[in-house]
């Protein structure tokens, strides 16, 4: 017997309701874009530049007393936070600490920490110069951005150009939500956390292209059928693999996230909410941007005389 998260017969409002949920998904973007512009992102040291420096305590680390040692080092901007178990430490450095000739930043805490609290265990140490810092925010944004340009030439090939456009719509509208829930929290935006933004591009393109894939079929199948009741079918036919695949994801994620450690903990925190999130657009907001946008009903002839759209795969059959 097959586990069924849904039935696969359901006759569920999406399109009806739509208006509804693109204004809540615009209010959602417009609040996403002010909170990022008057809190910023809490950018890691993959974008600030610095020095990373992890550390372990013979016991719980009395966290007041090593900011004490740490700041009078005079390294400049330096933070330190419990990483993970209370015996582990994390500082972060700002940039200007990093001297070409001079001892590191590693050992000048090290070497501090030692004569003050006994034995301390270095377990991880990274440097980011300001140059390269500022280079990989570049490449971030533009990574982000060129996949979205990707995504709509695809799209648009594969289907049409209201399908491209419904697409990149819900995949910006994904990209900027979680950027705005990490601008909201203020947790670390660091390179992994760019890695889950892509990676929720793909997933969620996945999602869109199923819907759109079913769409499609049913445009040719059902040519009378009216437009809302077309999408709607499409997505309820569709919304039992749309579940289940999302859900055995979050099973993952979850595991990662609890077990994990630390370390990926941001990443996985990002890949969770961008399939919550990826989920939702795929259902409620791509179809209903190709309602809102029309899309022609007959895709075996051209439209306005113009060529017909490009066709992948085996033909329909008889």
């Amino acid at each position: 017997m097959r586990l069924k998260l849904v039935p696969e017969d359901t006759h569920i409002n999406f399109i009806g309701h739509g208006r509804k949920f693109i204004a809540a998904s615009l209010v959602a973007m417009v609040a996403a874009v002010v909170v990022f512009l008057s809190q910023g992102l809490n950018f890691g040291v993959d974008f600030r530049g610095g020095a990373l420096i992890e550390i372990r305590t013979d016991g719980p680390a009395d966290l007041a007393r090593i900011r004490g040692i740490v700041g009078g080092l005079g390294l400049g901007d330096a933070t330190v936070q419990e990483f993970g178990d209370p015996n582990e430490v994390l500082i972060q450095i700002a940039a200007d600490a990093v001297v070409e000739g001079q001892p590191t930043p590693d050992e000048i805490v090290l070497r501090a920490l030692k004569a003050e609290l006994g034995e301390i265990e270095l377990r991880r140490v990274e440097f980011v110069g300001p140059k390269v810092s500022g280079e990989l925010i570049q490449a971030g944004i533009l990574a982000v951005l060129l996949s979205l340009v990707a995504v709509m030439i695809y799209v648009w090939l594969r289907f049409e150009w209201q399908f491209a456009v419904g697409a990149v719509a819900s995949l910006a509208h994904d990209v900027l939500l979680t950027i705005g829930l990490f601008s909201l929290i203020q947790l670390e935006f660091n390179l992994s956390i760019v890695a889950a933004l892509l990676t929720i591009v793909g997933y969620s393109l996945n999602d869109t292209v199923v819907v759109y894939d079913r769409v499609r079929e049913n445009l040719r199948r059902y040519k009378a059928m009216p437009m809302l009741e077309l999408l709607n079918l499409s997505v309820n036919e569709t919304l039992s693999r749309t579940t289940m695949t999302s859900l055995t994801t979050l099973i993952a994620l979850i595991a990662l996230y609890t077990l994990g450690g630390e370390v990926i903990r941001g990443f996985t925190f990002g890949m969770i909410w961008g399939i919550v999130i990826g989920t939702y657009s795929s259902i409620f907001i791509a179809a209903m941007i190709v309602m809102m946008l029309g899309v022609k009903r007959d895709w075996s002839k051209p439209e306005d005389g113009g060529p017909a759209g490009v066709q992948f795969g085996a033909p329909d059959a008889p």
